[in-house]
């Protein structure tokens, strides 16, 4: 998509953050990793940049960089942390070890005016990572805030549209990070507040028509919102030409092949059973990463099956988001995990595969579904991963695994619900572990597999905090669960943020 923001990834851990800020300042923004040429930028017509922030420094052999000419493109650009400290190294300022290294809050104090402190407290809380500094800016550059270790803690040269901070606007830990993103997008870039998701869905409607043309097509439905949202999207576009298909690998949740034929009974839905090919594949397998590969490369076997038992359907709808695509390294950032319906398509693909959501984030999907007037109980659904219960299986995947896994997660869904909690959890789920552990049930010995309970809040999935469920709703989930569930003998709970974890632990 031509226009608005592009984010250079130098790596960093929060690179998702610094895009979603930009988004919720209602800014198009997609991220790409930091080599992309000069003239694919170009190519995008973008309005600024941002150089994200980076695990690297600037004296590392093969650290990260860029073309320099990119700082010449006149656009307004904004380095972060690492891409401050690239932005001075590259242009002739000094940047040194820092000798005491800066993590987490610090009081920073503004020692100049200027656009890009516009409304800023001069003095303010922000949140350093970061063990080098820059201790002089460059030529035409002047030095506009400082903490206590870090001299020059933001830097500009507003001649040339360059603007630099060493903290991380983007965190919550910095309170006045938003009125950084918005003075530089709005007062310094000049960009206006017309990225609303709900626009794309016109977009969307015509890229399905494009590409099916006067043929017809399969949608990848699984329930969730969004195989929900794509498919509205496309049965917007070609009406009863659209075939929805639900692949039943024998990895789903207790009830889902009947909730997704209740909530879809209205269009042409065909269920698969494919379970069998899918368990045979995954024999051996317990690399997650090839796990999910194996997955990918199944479901589009089963779809090219399907393709030839109802007749030609080129073209294959999917509900890949913005997610799926930066932690499948699709946009060149980082890979965490290829998600099945990325980094698992296979190279031999005989479908044209279309993404009308690939752009967005969850809770823009979300916002997407509402215009299309979907129900609530669809928007709202916690999200499931395609690969299902694959991936909270820790090690193989075998019948006798996923079915006890299948029992626990159906007791942790109960009582959420039970409590009340569905709505403002993200997700909440069980996951099953490659390991047993002793116990004692009925003054016998016991050798029983560990479950452990998984429940998150979020806003988009890119990070989440771990909920603090209250101890009776725990207890209760506990003991169910071991009274309920034969081969289980102990439970815990995952008390990890993302990042450092995923939410699901494959």
């Amino acid at each position: 998509m031509a226009g608005g923001v592009i984010v250079l990834d130098f790596g960093a851990q929060y690179n998702h953050l610094i895009a979603r800020r930009i988004r919720e300042c209602e800014v198009f923004c997609e991220v790409l990793p930091c080599n992309t040429t000069i003239e694919a930028i170009r190519a995008k017509e973008p309005r600024a940049l941002v150089l994200s922030g980076g695990p690297a420094s600037v004296f590392d052999p093969g650290a990260p960089r860029l073309d320099p000419a990119i700082l010449d493109l006149g656009i307004p650009i904004l380095g972060i942390c690492y891409g401050m400290q690239l932005m001075a190294f590259l242009l002739g300022g000094v940047v040194r070890p820092a000798q005491d290294r800066e993590y987490g809050r610090a009081e920073m104090e503004r020692t100049t005016s200027g656009s890009l402190f516009e409304d800023v407290p001069q003095n303010s809380v922000v949140w350093m990572s970061h063990g080098d500094l820059v201790e002089s800016v460059p030529p035409q550059f002047e030095a506009l805030a400082r903490t206590k270790r870090t001299p020059i803690a933001a830097m500009a040269c507003p001649k040339r549209n360059l603007w630099a901070v060493q903290y991380h606007p983007e965190v919550h830990h910095t309170p006045e990070g938003m009125t950084i993103f918005r003075n530089f997008l709005y007062k310094i870039a000049g960009l206006a507040k017309d990225w609303k998701p709900e626009n794309l869905v016109k977009r969307g409607i015509e890229e399905v028509r494009t590409a099916v043309g006067s043929g017809r097509a399969l949608v990848a439905l699984s329930g969730g919102v969004d195989s929900a949202v794509a498919g509205a999207i496309a049965r917007a576009a070609i009406g009863d030409r659209l075939t929805a298909v639900l692949i039943d690998h024998g990895l789903l949740r207790e009830g889902e092949v009947e909730e997704v034929q209740d909530a879809f009974s209205d269009i042409d839905l065909r269920v698969v059973d494919a379970r069998e090919p899918f368990f045979k594949a995954l024999v051996g397998i317990t690399d997650p990463e090839q796990k999910r590969k194996v997955i990918g490369r199944e479901f589009i076997r089963a779809f090219e099956r399907v393709q030839s038992e109802i007749g030609q359907r080129d073209v294959l709808i999917q509900g890949t988001v913005y997610p799926d695509v930066i932690e499948s390294g699709g946009q060149g950032a980082r890979t965490i995990k290829s998600h099945h319906n990325v980094g698992g398509l296979p190279e031999d693909l005989t479908f044209h595969v279309v993404e009308p959501l690939r752009w967005l984030f969850k809770d823009e999907v979300r916002r997407v579904g509402e215009s299309l007037g979907l129900p609530e109980s669809l928007i709202w659904r916690q999200p499931f991963p395609g690969p299902g219960l694959a991936v909270r299986i820790i090690g193989e995947v075998k019948g006798d695994k996923v079915e006890v896994l299948r029992a626990a997660d159906a007791v942790v869904r109960d009582e959420i619900r039970r409590a009340g909690l569905e709505r403002s959890i993200w997700q909440a789920f069980a996951v099953l572990l490659d390991l047993r552990s002793v116990g004692v049930m009925g003054d016998a010995r016991t050798y029983g597999y560990p479950i452990v309970i998984r429940a998150v809040e979020s806003q988009d999935g890119m990070t989440a905090d771990w909920v603090r469920l209250p101890y009776d709703l725990l207890e209760r989930m506990a003991a169910r669960i071991v009274g309920e569930v034969e081969s289980v003998n102990r439970v815990v709970y995952d008390i990890t943020s993302k990042p450092p974890a995923t939410i699901e632990w494959e």
